[in-house]
């Protein structure tokens, strides 16, 4: 039974983190880096128009998330495919169209995390995901996702391009980098926050090199399935999860 407090206290307005946050967050990144190519090259919009477009939509799309006054699924995780569109389309901006390098991008946004970690904590004193219920504390972490996406992006293609590793070895790379972090926390105490975050970062990459190596023509190093196939299989599942998430958070609710 609830105590008047509990019922009083403001609810988190971000899921907790379970194998279902992780698995989504992968299918969402995924298909960041494969929505963004489609509008971009297969559309025929632009980087510019492209990235103007869907800035503005993710700006209504977080006008609608704040609103919320607690977690509500559909809701967030819109949030988070359009700003894993748009963080690709600002490290892909840069690049591309301004001739900034992989390793200042990388460099960059690396430090723009940095800094926004460093104000979240010195505002709130803390970093936990646990405890997102308040207006402010949600634009840090907003901020911070939208960094976290930018960085990944740009790490990821630095090591598949720059570096030369390709798709699936970079794929791999990140994903290896991602279990030694959850041995880290299961087995030797690392520390949850700065693990959460860690992974948070590295799963960019990891989903936006298998996007690429489904998506791509072979001369590229690719499957060839195509960015409209790759977007529509990762949109068709985490429609599904998301969907699966509001029917379990609804039989809570009423329980």
């Amino acid at each position: 039974m609830m105590t008047v407090s509990q019922i009083d206290a403001p609810a988190n307005r971000v899921p907790e983190v379970t194998l279902d946050f992780w698995l989504i967050k992968l299918m969402a990144v995924t298909m960041g880096e494969t929505a963004a190519d489609y509008l971009a090259v297969n559309l025929g919009l632009g980087l510019t128009a492209t990235s103007l477009l869907m800035t503005a939509v993710l700006v209504v799309v977080l006008v609608v998330q704040f609103a919320q006054r607690r977690y509500v699924p559909w809701a967030y995780w819109l949030a988070v495919v359009m700003i894993s569109i748009v963080g690709t389309l600002v490290t892909d901006n840069l690049v591309d169209n301004f001739g900034v390098p992989l390793t200042v991008t990388t460099a960059v946004f690396t430090l723009a995390l940095a800094a926004t970690f460093l104000a979240w904590y010195r505002a709130e004193g803390t970093l936990s995901i646990h405890e997102v219920t308040t207006f402010r504390r949600e634009a840090y972490y907003w901020l911070a996702i939208l960094f976290t996406f930018a960085l990944g992006t740009a790490a990821g293609d630095l090591m598949a391009e720059r570096f030369g590793l390709g798709y699936l070895a970079t794929g791999i790379l990140f994903g290896m980098i991602i279990l030694s972090l959850a041995v880290g926390y299961y087995l030797m105490g690392l520390d949850a926050i700065l693990g959460f975050w860690l992974a948070y970062i590295f799963t960019r990459p990891l989903g936006a090199s298998f996007g690429d190596l489904l998506s791509q023509p072979p001369e590229y190093g690719g499957l060839g399935f195509g960015t409209i196939v790759t977007s529509a299989i990762f949109l068709a599942v985490i429609a599904l999860i998301v969907g699966l998430m509001t029917l379990r958070a609804g039989r809570q609710a009423t329980a």
